[in-house]
């Protein structure tokens, strides 16, 4: 078991993060923001940054290959579904994409935004965790929490709808 500390400054002690959040063991600040059968999209629980969402597998998987098609084309689609409402809801113009395999977690996307005040800490994908930690720190104030949940809602109106 680990023990994390969420944005909200709430801990949880959970095996798998992932596994806790897709099962709905921990709901996500704003919830879930759009679902299938094979993944759960939520605003990341770490890092209160605007429309950072987890694209997060419901199978307790490490890797890009362990995917089976139907879950390979679920992957794509949901993907492609949220970085378009990322830019026409939310306005966002570039976003980093990456997942990591050598994480406590299982297989996850982070789709993380790319805002102006981001650039000062760098234009490289090195400036990310520098970026996280200052959202982290600096970020978990009224004002932008308000922001980053209006975010949510917009999201999960968007891609939700029939």
């Amino acid at each position: 078991m680990r023990i994390i500390t969420l944005s909200n400054g709430k801990t949880v002690e959970v095996e798998c993060l992932s596994c806790a959040l897709t099962s709905g063991v921990i709901e996500p600040d704003g919830g879930v923001v759009i679902e299938t059968e094979h993944f759960h999209a939520h605003q990341d629980v770490a890092y209160p940054i605007r429309g950072l969402i987890i694209l997060a597998s419901k199978r307790h998987i490490k890797c890009f290959d362990e995917l089976t098609e139907a879950e390979k084309v679920d992957y794509m689609n949901l993907l492609s579904r949220i970085r378009k409402a990322q830019r026409e809801v939310l306005g966002i113009e570039s976003v980093y994409y990456f997942y990591n395999e050598d994480t406590t977690h299982h297989f996850h996307t982070w789709m993380v935004p790319r805002y102006e005040w981001m650039y000062d800490f760098g234009r490289s994908v090195e400036s990310l965790r520098p970026v996280l930690l200052h959202a982290r720190n600096n970020m978990n104030n009224k004002e932008n929490l308000k922001d980053v949940m209006s975010a949510i809602e917009a999201l999960t109106e968007e891609l939700n709808e029939k």
